[in-house]
């Protein structure tokens, strides 16, 4: 079975069970839209960072949404902690890409500007985790070593064993794993990673045999 490794001892997820815990957003993420040049240019400059290109563009957006597209609400800082956790979440492996390849820190700042009541949770907690990084190894979280990002990971991924002191981390956590998950999955990366065919005719034949069996009919027509 496919698996994605959260860490490098115990932490092993099978993406496709995440599939349970995850609402899958109506929008397809990790194809984003290109611009012009210039105009990309400039928006380096207005806000400090650009985001990933890939080849399609999304498809089927309002205006609205397009609007949201061309904003930004992470600082470079804020959106490179989004990328290494995001990747710490769902990292690459032989069948697909990584949380970043899928476009999910894009898909991420989006859902930031799309509903800004989530804007201070995601922020705090980004500081939270700077903050757990400097007091424990002196170093912002993505300065530090991959096995001291996964320390600090282990501490606030098990709601069921998490000490007290990490609560808030792990509210944070709970939060940003569902959106990683969410963006991953219901991009076209994630949809093609699972095999997904959609909808396929087919021809009813009646319930199978052995549960009619086991309901004591024999027909239920």
């Amino acid at each position: 079975m496919n698996k994605k490794i959260m860490d490098n001892k115990k932490y092993k997820i099978s993406r496709r069970d995440s599939l349970r815990y995850i609402t899958l957003a109506s929008m397809s993420t990790g194809m984003f839209l290109s611009c012009n040049p210039e105009e990309k240019q400039t928006e380096v400059e207005e806000h400090g960072h650009e985001h990933p290109e890939t080849a399609e563009g999304f498809a089927n957006l309002s205006e609205e949404d397009l609007q949201l597209l061309n904003e930004k609400f992470f600082t470079d800082h804020e959106l490179e902690t989004v990328r290494v956790l995001g990747n710490i979440v769902i990292p690459a492996d032989d069948r697909s890409g990584n949380a970043e390849d899928a476009g999910v820190p894009m898909f991420i700042e989006f859902m930031m500007l799309d509903q800004p009541m989530l804007q201070i949770p995601m922020r705090g907690g980004l500081k939270w985790l700077d903050l757990q990084a400097l007091n424990r190894f002196d170093a912002e979280f993505i300065n530090c070593t991959p096995e001291q990002q996964i320390e600090i990971v282990e501490d606030i991924a098990y709601p069921e064993v998490a000490k007290p002191e990490m609560s808030q981390g792990v509210a944070f956590f709970n939060r940003f794993r569902d959106f990683v998950a969410t963006g991953f999955w219901t991009s076209q990366m994630g949809i093609e990673d699972i095999q997904y065919l959609g909808n396929k005719p087919t021809i009813w034949e009646g319930p199978p045999k052995e549960w009619l069996d086991k309901l004591g009919v024999s027909d239920i027509t």
